[in-house]
């Protein structure tokens, strides 16, 4: 059994990965586009109407050794990420800071990153999609 983030972007998810790729590396694998569907859209189906043929409807995305699974999902342009958090574990102080502050890069930091009584570094921050990240130096 396997428990892996499906991330909808609504509308945003190429320039999602685009950001990943950047700021963490992310390696693209699959991705298929709702053009890509040989099946025809079933009506009010999300995400797939006239206009949205290039929106991706299934990616997937390594960061590190972690696989995620994204879609552009709706389309209306306002991704919401509620009720969870992504955490980014590393080996040392710089590498935490310089995915914290490309994270952070349109975003809103929530904690700035510094040392706490469990991490030499840890921070919160929702990146520029309102996707909310942990990052931290393991001990």
């Amino acid at each position: 059994m396997k428990v892996q983030p499906y991330l909808f972007f609504d509308g945003r998810c190429e320039e999602a990965l685009e950001f990943y790729r950047s700021a963490l590396g992310a390696k693209l694998g699959m991705v298929m586009r709702f053009k890509d569907n040989p099946e025809p859209a079933q009506a009010g189906a999300p995400g797939c109407g006239a206009g949205n043929e290039n929106n991706i409807m299934h990616a997937e995305f390594t960061i590190g050794e972690s696989l995620l699974m994204a879609s552009d999902g709706y389309a209306n342009g306002k991704p919401e990420f509620k009720g969870f958090c992504q955490s980014i574990s590393t080996k040392d102080d710089s590498e935490t800071k310089r995915i914290f502050d490309a994270l952070s890069k349109g975003g809103t930091v929530q904690m700035p990153l510094g040392k706490t009584f469990f991490a030499s570094s840890f921070g919160m921050v929702a990146d520029r999609f309102g996707m909310p990240w942990m990052v931290i130096t393991e001990s």
